[in-house]
């Protein structure tokens, strides 16, 4: 084998390794970013529809015994819904927040905080500033619930986006690789004509 064949063998297998390796390296991208993105749906947006739904029954119980003027509504009862209360807001606030998100968030912690001193100031007892302010934080959650519904349609945007990229360029890599494929034959199978002598 001349040096020259050597020499053109060498070039079309690095090339091709090369083309390999730019076009995994790419892929890889594009699949963490979708992956990102699912990820980020299902831990910022379905775990926190989650939480604001378990939030809603809780108060849902609350409002439910200020009407009804349950007597059998224990402290210990109001105790063990209010530490369930704390462990979901604790499981929201470990959620990534949106500006808008987080601000209507801290307005329920407030009213939470409201609800349970005037659960605490008349437990058991029909009061309009009670049910005031089960109406707000109720008001809120659906405003958090909304905001939730929006974010998501923003992930599945982003990732849509994400996916057309990834078919955009692998139609663009299958072509690279065709065309790469004919010019390692035309380098191995080229043989410069030599000059002739006279």
């Amino acid at each position: 084998m001349k040096i020259l064949t050597k020499i053109r063998w060498i070039a079309s297998i690095l090339l091709v390794f090369i083309v390999v390796l730019l076009t995994n390296l790419i892929d890889r991208e594009n699949f963490n970013r979708l992956s990102y993105s699912v990820t980020t749906m299902y831990e910022d947006r379905i775990v926190a529809s989650d939480v604001l739904f378990e939030l809603s029954r809780i108060i849902q119980k609350k409002e439910i015994a200020i009407y009804t003027s349950d007597s059998l509504y224990p402290l210990e009862q109001k105790a063990k819904l209010d530490s369930q209360i704390n462990e979901l807001l604790n499981k929201y606030r470990q959620t990534k927040l949106t500006s808008k998100e987080n601000f209507i968030f801290q307005q329920v912690e407030e009213e939470l905080q409201t609800l349970q001193k005037l659960e605490s100031k008349a437990p058991n007892t029909f009061s309009k500033e009670t049910l005031k302010s089960i109406e707000t934080i109720d008001h809120q959650l659906v405003e958090l619930s909304k905001i939730q519904l929006q974010e998501g349609k923003r992930q599945v945007f982003a990732s849509e986006k994400v996916k057309d990229s990834i078919n955009l360029f692998t139609q663009g890599e299958i072509i690279f690789l065709v065309l790469m494929a004919i010019l390692v034959q035309i380098i191995i199978l080229y043989k410069p004509s030599s000059p002739k002598k006279s």
